[in-house]
This record gives structure tokens, sequence and C-alpha cells, in this order.
């Protein structure tokens, strides 16, 4: 190749930049900002105080089961304080999740012991209640079952999307909460008599909302229309 050749290949032409002066980040453009790194999220601590919450339910799980069964049901006291530890137990369901939410301390760990916590709590009593012949093991079984019914269907359509906590959930927990403490707090005859009530509507609250869930988790499953 000619030097003349290699001059004119070698020519910028007229308005370009030479690649001598292009900085090594690239040509500037007006009105392009320089990218800026996001700042990091630091990882929630497992240590939190919803988690203490959560695991201090856990811990009086076998706490009320003693008590319960110290009382067999028919000492006031012990079945009193039965009643109170069952009842400040089902209040810190309520308020780890709030401060979870509120403060931004949602947990894998949370995730899993919180739901386990809920049911070993309300399971236990369900149970010994049926035990003592207080509460039918039909209604135990259709609770037990819709309960863990439900945790199977959220891991079934999982891949398919989340079934959030509706508003029918909540108000079955706390309807279900009353009736149990109704049951177990010694009340006068008068009184006790309310308690197969609020059991008839807590299970039916319970299964109208299983079958909400039932419902909701079909529909994700449904494949999407072909066009």
């Amino acid at each position: 190749m000619t030097e003349q050749s290699e001059s004119v290949l070698g020519a910028v032409p007229a308005g370009a930049v030479p690649a001598s002066a292009v900085p090594a980040g690239g040509v500037d453009r007006p009105g392009r900002a320089d990218p800026v790194s996001e700042p990091t999220i630091p990882p929630v601590p497992v240590v939190n105080a919803a988690n203490a919450l959560t695991a201090l339910r856990l811990v009086l799980v076998p706490v009320f089961v003693l008590l319960l069964i110290a009382s067999g049901l028919v000492h006031p006291g012990w079945r009193a304080v039965a009643t109170v530890i069952f009842a400040f137990a089902s209040v810190t369901d309520l308020v780890d999740g709030w401060i979870a939410r509120r403060y931004g301390l949602v947990t894998s760990f949370g995730k899993v012991a919180d739901p386990i916590a809920d049911k070993a709590l309300t399971g236990t009593a369900l149970v010994l209640l049926s035990w003592y012949d207080r509460l039918p093991w039909w209604v135990t079984a259709v609770i037990l079952a819709r309960e863990f019914g439900i945790t199977l269907i959220r891991f079934w359509v999982i891949r398919y999307g989340v079934i959030a906590a509706s508003r029918g959930g909540k108000i079955k927990t706390a309807v279900q909460i009353l009736a149990i403490v109704w049951y177990l707090c010694p009340f006068p005859p008068p009184l006790a008599a309310v308690a197969p009530w609020l059991m008839a509507v807590a299970v039916a609250v319970t299964v109208l909302t299983g079958l909400d869930y039932v419902a909701q988790a079909l529909r994700l499953r449904r494949p999407p229309p072909t066009p």
C-alpha cells in the first residue's frame, strides 16, 4: 500500500473527532447523565422485634399445653392462666406482622415460622378442647383440614403467583381466637353457653374463606386464553 493511500485511509473526515481525542469511556452525549450507582439496601437481620415475638409465641405453645393439662378444664385458676397465655400469644400474632410490615423487618425466618406458630397454637387448643370433650372432634377436624389444606394450596400455586391474605382470612383468625378463648375461660354457665355459637360462626367463616382461597388458586392455575 502506498503512502498516499495510507494517508487517504487514515484521513479524518471533516467534523469527526480523532480516535486519539475520544476519552476511554466513549463520546459524551449532551443530556445524558453519568450513571449513578444505586444505594445498597442492607439485609434485614434475623434477630429483630418481629421475629422475637414469633419465637416467643412458639415457646408459649408448650407452656399453654402444660397449663391446660394441669387444669383438666375443671380447675378455674389454671384455666384462667392458660386462657391468658393463649390470648397473649394470639395477640403477638397480630403485633409481629404489623411490626414486620411497618418497619421493613420481613425475613425468610418470619415467613416460615409465623404460620407454623399460628397453627401450632390454634391447633393445640382445638385438639385439647376436643380431647376433654368440650368441642366436637369434627369441628377440630374441619378447621385443621382447612388450615393445612390452604398451606398446601399456597405451595401448589407458588409458581403462578401468591395468594395474599384476605380480609376474610383476618376475620376468620379473630373469630377463631375469640371462640377458643370463650371455651377456655371459666365463665359461669350463662356466659359459657355463648361459646358454641361463636365456634359455629368461626367454622362457617373458616369454610367460606377456605373456598375463596381454592377459587383464587384455580384462577391462578388456569392457563391464559390463546389468541
